[in-house]
């Protein structure tokens, strides 16, 4: 029986932000390109290299000039090598400004949207940066002018492909339902009977949208949860094993250790 989800720990989260790719990365590549969401909404827009992301469960290859837009409450993970430059603007969780429902993954090709984006980013950080009087409206009237900007490109953009089909249609539902319940020990079999399929056709169809098997991003989710709490919090590494619906510490440590190659107290004790 698996036991019912504890309720999350919640964390102040600050308000708009621009931070420069490379610096998310900086803490190690889990922070970026392992499984995770964000309580707020996210912007990533690149200027420079390549490189691929995963939006719920669904891979693509992203290239300069590509704006990706993740909804809150949205499973995603990206590689960001060195060779990778741009800006992230986070919104906060309660951002004063439209912006878009679902995913976005833009190719901005003409010249002139690019150059108007980063004039965007540039007078965002231009005025959190100022002290200068009325800064804090100022920023917001360029992050307003930014969600039209999302909207504008969004609107014009040429579609990657048709409707989603019943492959990613099941993925993006798995990460959904996986993102709302990677705490509760629920395992690949659970996830698929919830979602009316085998776990075989689960982890195929996995396969097909992401490269990776279902017990992959179940697996990745989970850990980058735990690397989360071991470095942002105090939590014994018995409660951690507990939020995270794993059925014994020992078990948590063989797992966590399995994948990072670190037990959680070595990799807690990292600078």
């Amino acid at each position: 029986m698996n036991k019912p989800a504890p309720v999350p720990i919640e964390r102040p989260v600050s308000q708009l932000r621009l931070v420069a790719i490379p610096r998310l990365a900086a803490g190690g590549r889990w922070r970026v390109e392992a499984m995770r969401s964000l309580s707020e909404p996210c912007l990533l827009w690149f200027t420079k290299g390549q490189g691929r992301i995963t939006i719920s469960g669904v891979t693509r290859g992203y290239t300069a000039h590509n704006a990706i837009f993740i909804p809150a409450g949205v499973m995603h993970g990206f590689e960001a090598g060195p060779q990778v430059f741009g800006t992230a603007v986070f919104f906060g969780r309660d951002p004063k400004v439209t912006l878009p429902k679902a995913p976005l993954h833009l190719r901005i090709r003409e010249v002139h949207a690019q150059q108007e984006v980063n004039v965007l980013l540039d007078s965002i950080l231009r005025e959190l940066e100022s002290d200068t009087p009325a800064n804090d409206r100022a920023a917001e009237a360029y992050v307003g002018l930014l969600g039209v900007w999302l909207e504008r490109q969004a609107k014009k953009a040429e579609p990657e492909s048709a409707r989603p089909d019943a492959t990613r249609r099941l993925v993006a539902r798995y990460t959904a339902l996986l993102e709302r319940n990677f705490r509760t020990g629920m395992g690949v079999a659970d996830f698929a009977a919830a979602l009316g399929v085998t776990p075989t056709h689960l982890t195929r169809c996995c396969n097909i949208a992401c490269g990776r098997p279902a017990i992959a991003l179940l697996q990745d989710r989970r850990i980058f949860e735990a690397r989360k709490l071991l470095t942002e919090t105090k939590l014994p590494v018995a409660r951690i094993a507990e939020q995270l619906g794993f059925n014994s510490p020992a078990y948590f440590t063989r797992a966590f250790q399995h994948l990072t190659g670190k037990s959680p107290t070595a990799f807690r004790r990292l600078p």
